[in-house]
């Protein structure tokens, strides 16, 4: 699976879509759920049960970053399974403080 910038991907166990916005620096497999995505053009829909490992869910506007590989995906639609890539869990990326107005 080739990640790049713009890709959209698919859950194959729940609802979650999502869209890469930085690429990792070397390979490896984005999953959801538990279970690896689809491109988003694929026509399967989604089967199977969600890992209680992941089972954080997905919030839509939301990026979700891997330290290591430098991997970060944006949220298109909401979903049940939470991210991971390589089995590790992808974070929840916080706000940038903005500068101070003194």
């Amino acid at each position: 699976m080739e990640l790049k910038p713009g890709s959209r991907w698919k859950s194959a166990v729940c609802d979650a879509q999502m869209v890469v916005v930085r690429p990792p620096s070397g390979a490896g497999e984005l999953q959801c759920g538990g279970a690896a995505v689809l491109p988003i053009d694929d026509a399967a829909a989604p089967t199977g049960a969600v890992s209680p490992d992941f089972a954080e869910g997905v919030a839509i506007g939301k990026r979700y970053i891997d330290e290591e590989s430098g991997l970060e995906v944006l949220g298109a639609k909401a979903g049940k399974g939470s991210l991971a890539f390589d089995g590790r869990p992808l974070t929840l990326k916080g706000a940038k403080p903005l500068p101070a107005s003194d």
